[in-house]
């Protein structure tokens, strides 16, 4: 039995790369460049806190109530955000996922998801984390093991930070044409154009004190495929690139205003999804996992040195 409170400890390395995965929930503890820490994690002896590197499956953000409805079945999910009375980010995140394969710069992780109440179906999850030359590339893989088709999202939680005390000064660039507004729960009302808001990051810009629990849309990619958000230090002169690809349409980014005393707005959340928050009951970005199916999100970070 491991003394931690997260389960086994993985540790990948890559020259002077060093990334942490954790057996609970298969969650992106920690990633550091020699003494430059990339991620606002948790140590090995720490509970994980404000969802910090989780992995979000069978949905990422909320669905409000915990209702929605599926092929004619009216179904509940468990309420694990009561104080706003949603289910939030998925299913898998306290459970324990087996170690599949493990090198020096690759891990895979697996579990099941049983069908159980509020999710009736049953699916196989895979993670895999590779560190390599250009960083942290991870693939989150969902098979459908059922008879039915399943609704599926995935997405992850992971916080960026590029050294400074608080995201305050942190420059953030973020390549999406559209945000949501959230009503008071979390979930949106309606996407709208960035263009002329407090909510267009396409160029640079200081986060000052502006709160973000925001979901974007409309991400313009680059000749890869990939939608590239940047946090980058006020000197400009290091950062750090998050890529969306493959599975990933929407992105939520978090300041962290409502975390306890001592985490609040100490990285940025940069969350990629495959859908975004209410997309149980929008149907919006929602998989239908046909038996047999299989879903893979990519995305990955990597740090650069102006």
């Amino acid at each position: 039995m491991s003394d931690y409170e997260t389960g086994r400890q993985l540790v990948l390395r890559h020259q002077d790369q060093l990334a942490v995965i954790v057996e609970t929930g298969a969650a992106l503890r920690s990633y550091a460049v020699g003494d430059r820490q990339v991620l606002d994690g948790f140590a090995a002896e720490e509970r994980i806190t404000g969802g910090r590197g989780q992995i979000l499956v069978p949905w990422p953000n909320r669905v409000r109530a915990g209702r929605y409805r599926w092929e004619g079945q009216d179904l509940r999910l468990p309420l694990t955000e009561p104080e706003r009375g949603n289910a939030i980010h998925g299913l898998l995140r306290w459970v324990s996922w087996q170690v599949l394969e493990a090198d020096a710069g690759h891990v895979a992780l697996g579990t099941t998801l049983w069908p159980q109440p509020g999710y009736p179906f049953r699916l196989d999850v895979r993670a895999d984390y590779r560190l390599g030359g250009a960083g942290l590339e991870v693939a989150v893989t969902a098979w459908n093991r059922g008879g039915s088709a399943a609704p599926y999202g995935v997405g992850q939680h992971p916080y960026l930070t590029v050294g400074t005390p608080t995201v305050d000064d942190a420059l953030l660039t973020v390549p999406a044409q559209t945000w949501s507004r959230t009503d008071e729960d979390g979930l949106p009302l309606g996407e709208e154009a960035v263009a002329g808001t407090p909510y267009d990051f396409r160029r640079p810009r200081a986060i000052g004190q502006q709160r973000l629990d925001t979901p974007f849309g409309a991400l313009a990619r680059d000749e890869r495929g990939r939608a590239v958000v940047r946090l980058a230090h006020p000197s400009g002169d290091r950062g750090t690139d998050l890529w969306l690809g493959e599975g990933a349409r929407y992105l939520q980014v978090f300041t962290g205003d409502t975390l306890g005393a001592g985490e609040r707005r100490r990285g940025v959340a940069i969350e990629p999804m495959s859908c975004p928050p209410g997309a149980f009951n929008s149907g919006e970005g929602v998989v239908n996992l046909a038996p047999g199916a299989r879903h893979t999100m990519r995305w990955g970070i990597s740090p650069w040195h102006g």
